[in-house]
Order: structure tokens, then C-alpha cells, then sequence
């Protein structure tokens, strides 16, 4: 379960715009995408936030200078990610890193369902050896954490504390406000946040 890629979704659940400078995405994109790496899916609760996650253009900016702004353009992505994915071009991991399309395997593998999903799978290298290995022991830390000590696995496998109130964030325009509702900031205000995703 820890590595399940989400449900398939229509579009993004945010549509801030108008930002000057992208890093003020962030508390979107950590939202958006489930303080978590959309390749790898490693976790904020894993590590620390400030320095392990970066916000990335899965087109990026040296090749289509015009989208560095773009909402769309931007994913929430740990280091090591973002740093194999360089200036390569990818399909919006959003649309193909979904269950129906990539299932993580007991092995540690990802198992992609379609050539576009395999194609950003070998181009992001995460059915590494290293990767495949580090799937498998937090697979086990989670497992044994749930046997021994619930307290510790629930702060691993649930949300952040520092959950971002977008409500109170002043975006130029934003096409998607119904999405203040159903951030997980107003998810836990009305203690309909899940314990573990």
C-alpha cells in the first residue's frame, strides 16, 4: 500500500496562476500531490521537507522557457529525481504514474501496464537496483512498524503535521477554487483527514 500509485484523476485538484516566481507553488504542489515524490513516491514524513523536495518541470525550462510558470507544468518531486530527470523531457507524470498504469511489485519493482509508463519508468530509473532495494526495506520498516509500534507507523505512513492552509494563500487567479475544499488542511478541519494513505 505504501507504494500505490493514486486513482486516476481528470485533471489537477489546484489551479493557482499568476505567480512571479514558481517557488510559490509549493504549498499547492505538496497538496497535490500527497507530500510525496509523484516518481518515487518518497515521503515528507521520511526525511526532511525543506531540503529533499524540489519542485520540478517534467518539461523543463531550458527547453520551453514559456511553461517555467505553468501550474501544469510543475510536479513535486524529491532530489534524486529530479536530479536523473535533468533536462530530459517526460510525459506529465501526473496522467501516467496513477495505479491503473504503474503497480509496485513485493520485489520493490514497478510494474508499468503501458509504453508511455515504461518509457518514463526506464527515463526516471526508478526500477534501479538501489531503488528496488530501498522500496523493499521501507516496505518492511512500515510492516514491522505497524506490528510494534503504531505510533511510529502512522507518523510514516500519515500526513504531515504542517498540513498548508491554501485557503489563506492570495494566488492572481486561481481556475480551480473548489480544490480549497478538498486540500487536506480542510480535510482534517473537518476530521475527515485518514489516519495513513
Amino acid at each position: 500500500m505504501i507504494f500505490d500509485y493514486p486513482e486516476p484523476q481528470e485533471q489537477r485538484r489546484h489551479g493557482p496562476a499568476g505567480y512571479s516566481a514558481y517557488e510559490s507553488y509549493r504549498p499547492c504542489l505538496r497538496d497535490e500531490f500527497d507530500f510525496r515524490c509523484v516518481y518515487c513516491l518518497k515521503r515528507e514524513t521520511w526525511g526532511q521537507v525543506t531540503s529533499e523536495f524540489e519542485l520540478d518541470h517534467f518539461e523543463p525550462q531550458s527547453l520551453n522557457p514559456m511553461l517555467s510558470m505553468d501550474y501544469l507544468n510543475l510536479v513535486y518531486a524529491c532530489r534524486r529525481c529530479n536530479a536523473v530527470k535533468g533536462d530530459q523531457t517526460v510525459a506529465d507524470p501526473f496522467r501516467l504514474l496513477r495505479s491503473t498504469l504503474a503497480t509496485a511489485l513485493p520485489d520493490g519493482s514497478l510494474r508499468p501496464r503501458d509504453r508511455d509508463t515504461q518509457r518514463l519508468i526506464l527515463q526516471l530509473d526508478l526500477n534501479s537496483p538501489r531503488l528496488k532495494s530501498w522500496r523493499v526495506v521501507w516496505m518492511r520498516i512500515l510492516d514491522l512498524a505497524k506490528k510494534h509500534d503504531t505510533g511510529l507507523y502512522f507518523k510514516l505512513a500519515g500526513f504531515p503535521e504542517d498540513l498548508p492552509n491554501l485557503s489563506r494563500m492570495r494566488p492572481p487567479s486561481n481556475t480551480r477554487k473548489e480544490g480549497l475544499e478538498h486540500c487536506w488542511f480542510a480535510r482534517r478541519q473537518r476530521g475527515s483527514l485518514p489516519a495513513e494513505y
